[in-house]
């Protein structure tokens, strides 16, 4: 009997100490985990090359202006990347060939309040057509199809309209074609953000006593304002591009834009594509400090649009 009590009072004791032991890794183990992580290193790396070469791929046409601008006449005839020598003249040259600050002001100008104005006009159109259906179903196809018009096709009318109206060769008649031109890009980029916005929350408003107007105004345009943002960016840098009709509703250098400006460098035998890529560059800047400035505001905008 006391044999039996000290057998399982033995037994307790060396059960209550007794400790697992720890199974060690074994080689197939440790291989696996190597090859994950060799697998996740090279997915890693292959994401930032690819990131590399799509970052190269936008720089490069910047990279060659930037080369071309410290280029001789002869050095660009030859067809070289990087500059055999480095010639500064062409930045100097480039500012006192054209007046190019002047053009840049103009740009600007036209830019800045042909995006006001299409902001004017598509915010409410865009409103009126995604909430109320205005115009019927086929008024928003007609404004999206008339942009794909050749801007040519209107040139002519609008000629003849401006000078009825005394705003040919003026920064506001420019602005003018550039704001309306621009209003179907606007309604486009604008439509998924009204459509995205809870129609419940403008149900509220009105139960509330907002009309239409004031709803617009004080709820669907601050809960749209990154989308406004970013739609006004795009129609500011398409006006700041353009070129044909500021060529032709302009004549003097106090009306005439950065891309007209450009133009002149090419003269009847030879084109000074150094001083060209200088005045490029330095036209570049101002879209640049203006998407860098909004860029929080453009990201989220267009990140917004694109999810649905």
């Amino acid at each position: 009997m006391m044999d039996s009590r000290e057998a399982r009072s033995s037994a307790a004791i060396t059960g209550s100490s007794a400790v697992p032991a720890r199974a060690l890794p074994s080689v197939a183990e440790h291989s696996a985990t190597a090859q994950t992580r060799a697998v996740r290193a090279l997915w890693i790396a292959g994401r930032w090359l690819l990131l590399a070469l799509v970052i190269g791929f936008f720089l490069l046409p910047i990279a060659f202006l930037a080369s071309t601008s410290l280029k001789t006449k002869d050095d660009v005839l030859s067809g070289n990347f990087l500059p055999a020598t480095i010639f500064w003249q062409n930045w100097p040259d480039a500012f006192r060939s054209i007046e190019l600050l002047l053009f840049m002001r103009n740009s600007v100008i036209a830019a800045g309040l042909s995006a006001l104005l299409t902001l004017l006009i598509a915010v409410p159109a865009t409103y009126a057509m995604v909430r109320f259906g205005a115009g019927g179903k086929h008024l928003y196809t007609f404004v999206l199809a008339s942009y794909t018009a050749p801007p040519v096709v209107a040139l002519v009318p609008l000629f003849f309209l401006l000078r009825r109206l005394n705003l040919i060769d003026s920064l506001i008649g420019l602005a003018l074609v550039y704001g309306l031109a621009n209003v179907p890009v606007a309604v486009w980029l604008l439509d998924s953000f009204i459509r995205q916005l809870p129609q419940a929350i403008e149900e509220a408003a009105w139960v509330d006593g907002a009309g239409i107007a004031g709803t617009l105004v004080r709820i669907v345009t601050p809960l749209i304002a990154p989308g406004i943002v970013a739609t006004g960016i795009i129609c500011l840098i398409l006006s700041y591009n353009e070129f044909l009709f500021a060529v032709t509703l302009t004549y003097r250098p106090e009306t005439q834009t950065l891309p007209v400006g450009i133009a002149l460098f090419q003269g009847d035998r030879l084109v000074n594509f150094g001083q060209m890529a200088a005045a490029s560059l330095t036209g570049m800047a101002p879209v640049y400090i203006v998407a860098l400035f909004f860029q929080r505001w453009l990201i989220r905008g267009l990140t917004t649009g694109a999810v649905k």
